[in-house]
């Protein structure tokens, strides 16, 4: 745990008790802060107090005494409308924060010179994170990681010197960092995604930026820069005289990190250097993960590690799970989860790696559906189709891919499986890779995901995958 003894003496109302409130309450408690918790669920209000966390209802509560207000990144700032809770501390002009603020304040105070990587982007964000983390504990550092990747920031041993936290941060949890200066950030991308909490695209985007904004002189921004938005983003930050670090796997760059082939190369002032290769490495397969390296290699250079270690800490990069996570092979065809996927875009990164997909995909649809995806129709031998958006991606499939609507994933699976064994393809897929949100089935990706690995494991004749 980081005690944060920035709220020393101070009063703090923390909402959403879920793992990062009860995360931060607990961190704010060890530092000596006055407490009170809430939560719209009466479970979760349980939870906390049997926890040892003050509760009560912050609608009773006097706010004039209330020092600042730690927000649950889930819980509506801005879109569709501001949550009661907010609306409530704006009134009372109460700074909303959450638990990335809280971590940069305590930073700021304790070790200000600690290494903080920050990770953001639309996709690819958690295998980055994962990545960083993977080499600089390969590189003999005590890295932690945590954020948005699943572990709360604020669980994690406290900021020091000879420690460096690798830390994924969405958008929501920017939105509530006013403070977010990393020594490393990473901007990896930005496509269409979230804009039910962010209003536009406009300002999803502006909302990541803050994170390489927050980059202090001395530090190292770095940008992807195969996109508009955020190539615009590094030209900003250049003419502002802040150094960038670009990254690009669609064109060799003069300046940077880029991928040829499967190769990354950095180049500098007209010289070239080849960082890394990718080539047979089964967890970084697909030019999207060519991207995830570019950026984790530009970081660990940042970190001091030079070509050697990197190299060397790529090759035994085990993957994430649910992002192109190879759960097995029966006889020839391999079973692919992929559930991290919950858009458009991130589906097509796993759909460019494979020639002969059997796709199971559907959820809780997400704003434009599959039809960007439809370039790579000619690779899907059939689609199976589960949950709210199956009826609207077999009218985008139409003729064009043989499918079926089979409701629930355990069909789906048992089907898919069916027919990649008696296609004729040398190495058949079953690809789960929804381009949905998990919620009209799932809690979340995690547990849909978890859910095919089980029923996959649960096949006869299952072997493992050595990647």
């Amino acid at each position: 745990m980081i005690p944060i003894t920035t709220f020393a003496g101070k009063k703090v109302a923390v909402f959403g008790l879920g793992g990062s409130g009860l995360a931060s309450a607990s961190a704010l408690l060890a530092g000596g802060a006055d407490v009170v918790g809430a939560d719209d669920h009466a479970d979760s209000v349980a939870k906390a107090s049997a926890a040892g966390i003050p509760t009560a209802d912050l609608r009773a509560a006097d706010w004039s005494k209330i020092a600042a207000l730690v927000l649950a990144p889930g819980v509506p700032l801005t879109h569709p409308s501001p949550h009661w809770v907010v609306a409530l501390a704006q009134q009372a002009g109460v700074d909303i924060i959450g638990d990335i603020e809280l971590f940069c304040r305590e930073r700021a105070a304790i070790a200000p010179a600690a290494p903080f990587v920050a990770i953001t982007g639309t996709n690819g964000k958690s295998t980055t994170t994962a990545l960083v983390a993977h080499l600089a504990a390969s590189a003999g550092m005590d890295a932690q990681i945590g954020g948005n990747i699943g572990t709360a920031v604020l669980s994690l041993l406290p900021p020091g010197a000879r420690r460096v936290h690798v830390i994924e941060c969405s958008s929501y949890q920017i939105d509530l960092a006013p403070s977010l200066d990393p020594s490393i950030g990473i901007l990896i991308n930005l496509s269409e995604d979230h804009l039910d909490r962010h209003g536009t695209m406009e300002h999803y985007a502006a909302v990541k930026a803050r994170l390489v904004a927050g980059v202090p002189p001395d530090g190292t921004a770095i940008v992807g820069v195969d996109d508009e938005w955020c190539r615009d983003i590094a030209d900003r930050r250049a003419r502002s005289g802040r150094r960038v670090t670009r990254i690009s796997v669609r064109q060799e760059l003069s300046e940077g990190l880029y991928a040829r082939q499967q190769n990354i190369f950095r180049a500098d002032g007209g010289r070239t250097e080849l960082i890394a290769d990718l080539s047979g490495i089964g967890s970084l397969r697909g030019v999207h993960n060519a991207q995830n390296a570019a950026c984790a290699a530009a970081a660990a250079l940042a970190l001091g590690l030079d070509p050697a270690a990197i190299q060397e800490g790529l090759r035994s990069f085990p993957g994430l799970a649910h992002r192109m996570e190879q759960v097995g092979r029966r006889g020839r065809v391999l079973l692919v989860n992929d559930s991290k996927a919950t858009n458009a875009d991130s589906a097509a990164q796993a759909l460019a790696c494979f020639a002969d997909i059997f796709w199971i995909a559907g959820g809780k649809p997400k704003t434009g559906g599959i039809e960007s995806l439809r370039k790579f129709f000619p690779r899907v031998r059939k689609a199976y189709l589960i949950g709210e958006a199956a009826a609207d991606f077999a009218a985008t499939l139409g003729s064009e891919v043989p499918h079926e609507i089979d409701g629930t994933l355990d069909k789906a699976l048992a089907a898919a499986t069916r027919d990649a064994e008696a296609s004729a393809a040398a190495e058949p897929v079953v690809l789960l890779s929804p381009a949905c949100a998990s919620f009209d089935q799932y809690r979340n990706f995690e547990v849909r995901g978890d859910a095919f690995r089980a029923l996959v494991r649960a096949l006869p004749g299952i072997t493992s995958v050595n990647s």
